[in-house]
């Protein structure tokens, strides 16, 4: 029984990317992803049906199907590689992470020997530095700064005359 709107996957490799595909198996020195897109498309290009093609790679109907779709409508390089994921956009912006960091290199509020990963993000808020900030975001750019305000006490020396 068809169902409406289906078409049958016939993927047929052209001579040059069927060169490619040859050669990104032969040699393996690519990622394990493309390297399996790779098989995927060689098989269905030798004639296999799609879902005998995910059987023999243990993956699904539907992942073989979309390579193969992929590679008719839009070529080998988009069959091969990922469609970039849209991911979150970031917190802060660089003057934001600059003016954190100045922050924290001054000596730490009122009532407080030295700063903390919580601390921070409180008195970046509280400042208005940034809308809304959390302390995992605090502690990855306190990281990518190797900065560890914690494990410096601010000490106050007492000034002799």
């Amino acid at each position: 029984m068809k169902r409406r709107g289906y078409r049958r996957l016939k993927v047929a490799l052209k001579g040059r990317d069927r060169k490619r595909v040859r050669v990104l198996l032969r040699k393996g020195q690519t990622s394990a992803r493309v390297i399996r897109r790779a098989q995927i498309l060689e098989m269905l290009d030798d004639g296999r049906s799609p879902n005998e093609v995910a059987r023999l790679l243990k993956m699904s109907g539907t992942t073989v199907r979309s390579v193969g779709w992929r590679y008719v409508k839009e070529g080998l390089d988009k069959a091969l590689t990922e469609r970039p994921r849209p991911g979150q956009p970031r917190l802060l912006n660089e003057k934001d992470e600059t003016r954190i960091i100045a922050m924290v290199c001054a000596s730490p509020p009122e009532g407080h020997a030295q700063w903390s990963v919580r601390l921070i993000a409180e008195e970046a808020m509280q400042r208005r530095l940034v809308p809304r900030v959390g302390r995992e975001t605090i502690r990855v750019l306190l990281k990518s700064h190797d900065l560890k305000p914690w494990r410096e006490k601010n000490v106050v020396h007492s000034q002799t005359g």
